[in-house]
């Protein structure tokens, strides 16, 4: 029986069945028979903090076999060889591939391009040379992406970067740093956001440029793998530029109106964490409701006793709702509204919510909670981390209130 009023549309619920049973087939033998390799930190990462080259083919393997299949340009625009799907697919698609991936097999969240790493509509400006030459490449899964955006100085005020383009002929040269960059020790690309108009940045009003940039670009170095948790390696790194040479037909979208392109990213992250949240959160309680069913003390089952299932009860309420609020603005966006107000609600709501729900898994389960085994502590740093990804609860909520103090109380 469904949980909701609302039904995915037929072609969204073909997708999710489609993406269920390529990760049966494509993802979890892979996963099964390299478990080792990507369940032990210290086979997963080379000394640099790295993912091996046998971690990376995996990768590639799925990307390409899923580009293959169809599945991993779905929200590509299809002026750039996508399937144009809306937000709804997004969702629809990262829920299910995370509740697929069953918290623990990773490589399949390659399964669907990320906004950040690969095509998505944040490249639907590229210039014709870069359709033409960078384009095939990354929608076959081949090759990859990382987004540039995040400053030492410049984290969610994003308009205080001083990472610069400086015109210099026909193209520019670009100088500064990024940090936070994901996929960036592995990508082929950086869409590199710097201010190439100081003065109209400085008002706050524009000013800021995307740029399509080969990792491999004279002056483009990678000095050093961020790792987090305690982690052998990491997904992150901080870049820096010195100079580098940047081409007309590497500019993405127009000159000095960057920004759009940056928070179109932002807004389909949003989303997409969004999404993963409440997946992660579902299977959280799920697990916990098996075993509470099961596992004895003083001669009843731990489902008995309310202090150990009114938290799952609560947990589970607030999965539920952060799905409902998710459908909503999905439903939102894809009508061509800004949705802002909602939209921060949703993740802010949904991150916390699924935060909540692998607490209180790990808590009904005890010690063995803990283990590696059950993968609620590693999903619990990945919820972690997706409480400050694209955005932070406390930019969620300042958003929230001035979208409230300007006028929007539709609630």
């Amino acid at each position: 029986m469904s949980a909701t009023a609302f039904e995915y549309p037929d072609e969204i619920r073909a997708l999710r069945e489609g993406l269920a049973a390529f990760i049966r087939a494509e993802v979890v033998p892979r996963h099964k028979a390299n478990a080792e390799l990507l369940e032990d930190e210290h086979r997963k990462f080379s000394p640099d903090g790295r993912y091996t080259p046998e971690v990376l083919r995996l990768l590639r393997e799925v990307r390409q076999a899923s580009a293959r299949a169809g599945y991993y340009a779905m929200c590509v625009p299809e002026s750039l060889g996508g399937m144009g799907m809306g937000y709804l697919a997004w969702y629809a698609a990262w829920e299910q591939i995370t509740e697929s991936c069953e918290g623990h097999m990773w490589i399949g969240e390659v399964a669907v391009s990320h906004w950040a790493t690969g095509p998505s509509p944040v490249l639907e400006h590229l210039t014709e040379e870069a359709r033409r030459t960078i384009l095939p490449g990354m929608m076959a899964g081949d090759t990859t992406m990382c987004f540039g955006m995040s400053e030492p100085d410049a984290g969610s005020d994003a308009m205080m970067m001083k990472t610069r383009a400086v015109a210099d002929g026909d193209g520019w040269r670009l100088s500064g740093s990024k940090i936070w960059t994901t996929n960036s020790p592995y990508a082929d690309y950086c869409i590199v956001f710097a201010v190439t108009d100081p003065e109209a940045a400085a008002q706050r009003k524009s000013g800021i440029s995307a740029f399509l940039v080969p990792t491999n670009s004279p002056g483009f170095q990678i000095q050093r793998v961020i790792r987090m948790w305690g982690h052998a390696g990491g997904n992150e790194a901080v870049l820096s530029f010195d100079n580098v040479r940047v081409e007309p037909w590497q500019l993405v979208g127009r000159l000095h109106r960057g920004f759009a392109t940056a928070m179109l990213g932002v807004n389909l992250g949003r989303v997409y964490n969004s999404a993963r949240a409440v997946a992660l959160g579902r299977w959280a309680v799920r697990q916990a409701l098996d075993y509470v069913k099961i596992r004895k003390t003083f001669g009843r089952p731990i489902a008995d006793y309310q202090g150990v299932t009114f938290p799952l009860a609560d947990a589970a309420t607030q999965v539920h709702a952060a799905h409902l609020m998710s459908l909503n603005v999905c439903q939102l966006l894809d009508a061509g509204q800004p949705a802002r107000k909602e939209l921060s609600m949703t993740k802010l709501y949904a991150v916390q919510a699924g935060m909540q729900a692998l607490d209180r898994a790990m808590q009904a389960h005890g010690a063995i909670g803990m283990t590696n085994e059950m993968h609620f502590a590693q999903n619990f740093l990945r919820m972690r981390m997706l409480n400050v990804a694209d955005g932070t609860n406390e930019i969620l909520r300042r958003t929230i209130l001035k979208e409230l103090l300007d006028g929007d109380l539709d609630l």
